[in-house]
């Protein structure tokens, strides 16, 4: 099964800490990730850029409205994410508890739907294409 592991940071945490901090932080990311390929757990992972750089989106009433930042503040601020395969939650909660920021922030661990229309990666299967 899949799960989107959702990584929640206090970017001012991030922003305070030191060069040799964030450096040791970034480089246990590298290790944890190159960890979690080897294993075949990795679908995919990135980093978020920071929230000053997010856009929000809203249609209501059949109009676009767009703001600057994230929608809501809080504490903490959605940093980056990992899709992972796993056998079953408790696989996906072992995964999450290495990432390193569930030492200083939290990590959500959401099972991805599997739509029975679509293909594992989130696109329609060639089949299905070509009968449009």
């Amino acid at each position: 099964m899949r799960y989107m592991l959702l990584i929640y940071d206090n970017e001012k945490e991030w922003a305070n800490m030191s060069e040799a901090e964030s450096g040791s932080l970034y480089a246990e990311y590298g290790t944890f990730t190159e960890s979690i390929a080897a294993s075949g757990n990795l679908v995919h992972g990135d980093p978020l850029e920071p929230t000053p750089t997010a856009t929000t989106v809203r249609v209501r009433n059949g109009k676009t409205q767009t703001t600057d930042g994230p929608f809501a503040e809080t504490r903490e601020q959605l940093g980056g994410f990992y899709i992972v395969e796993a056998k079953d939650l408790d696989e996906a909660i072992a995964i999450a508890v290495r990432i390193p920021s569930a030492r200083i922030g939290s990590i959500e661990i959401r099972p991805v739907m599997q739509l029975a229309n679509m293909a594992p990666g989130g696109e329609q299967s060639s089949a299905q294409r070509t009968n449009m």
